[in-house]
């Protein structure tokens, strides 16, 4: 995971690229669903928040800015290296790098995420499994290799912080058979 852009700049280049891909999709349904999460995804934003990193975004050459005098608005697009960074941030094709050599320890997801927030943990259990989680338990999953920074990205991305906790562990009791399942012997 790429350091140096705060989340918001991650989240405003991650919404620039879903235009993008609404524009690329034919299918209505499809846009539906974009649209309706665009929507939610910009509402969570701090708009003083929002024209700081946009500012931060251009000034560092992620998006482009042009003004149309007639209608008296600012359209922000997406540049090369910003489409590059997106693509970085991509948290549906996110992915926990594979060390040649293991280092012995367990990293250790745990989150307790109540009712009222049912969709949160759903999406955050199905984005651990994706990423390749062993579910030790309904809400604790564990994986061999380093993903802080993964896991970080997703609890901010998702606004879910105050639930989760990361852990990493030198041992754990059944470890035999997370080995086989990850394949470490």
């Amino acid at each position: 995971m790429s350091k140096g852009l705060g989340i918001i700049q991650q989240k405003v280049l991650l919404l620039l690229q879903a235009g993008l891909a609404l524009g690329l999709t034919p299918s209505p349904k499809a846009h539906f669903y974009i649209l309706k999460e665009l929507a939610k995804e910009w509402k969570e934003i701090n708009r003083q928040s929002l024209r700081q990193a946009i500012k931060s975004l251009y000034e560092s050459k992620m998006v482009d800015m042009k003004y149309d005098k007639k209608k008296d608005a600012v359209t922000i697009i997406l540049t090369n290296e910003g489409k590059k960074k997106a693509l970085t941030y991509d948290i549906l094709n996110m992915k926990i790098k594979k060390p040649k050599v293991w280092d012995g320890k367990w990293r250790i997801a745990l989150f307790d995420i109540p009712e009222t927030h049912r969709k949160e943990r759903d999406i955050l259990r199905w984005r651990l499994k994706n990423l390749g989680f062993f579910e030790y338990q309904k809400s604790v999953f564990v994986h061999p290799y380093d993903c802080k920074d993964e896991i970080e990205y997703i609890i901010e991305f998702d606004n879910i912080r105050k639930f989760v906790r990361f852990v990493v562990a030198d041992s754990l009791d059944n470890e035999l058979h997370l080995k086989d399942y990850f394949d470490l012997r």
